[in-house]
């Protein structure tokens, strides 16, 4: 079984910095891409940034410019590192895995969620 477990969210004032980090575990072989995703109050769950495994990125046009997403391929670990953060990126953040291969099947995971909360 495969568990995605994130940490570093918080409250933070607005043009302060954030780390978000989202481990993988379980008994996997490889995973394909690993990003993050938020869902502010009232409003669709949508894509902030994404890496595959050959390090290829893509990010939200609301947050390029401010946001670094890294990979450690190693220990199936995604960060997202957040700088100059804004009142509007305010949301629940949720790191996503996709293509993932295990002993027993190949599918996509998600995160429980951290809370991001940008307000003076």
């Amino acid at each position: 079984q495969v568990q995605l477990v994130e940490s570093g969210g918080g409250l933070v004032q607005p043009g302060g910095s954030l780390r978000l980090s989202c481990a993988a575990s379980g008994s996997i072989f490889s995973i394909n891409a690993m990003g993050w995703y938020r869902q502010a109050p009232g409003k669709q769950r949508e894509l902030v940034a994404a890496i595959t495994s050959r390090g290829s990125t893509n990010y939200a046009d609301s947050v390029k410019g401010r946001f670094t997403i890294s990979r450690d391929n190693a220990k199936n670990t995604v960060y997202l590192q957040m700088n100059s953060l804004k009142p509007e990126d305010t949301a629940v953040y949720y790191c996503n895995a996709d293509g993932v291969v295990t002993t027993a099947s190949l599918g996509d995971y998600w995160g429980q969620g951290t809370q991001v909360t940008v307000s003076s």
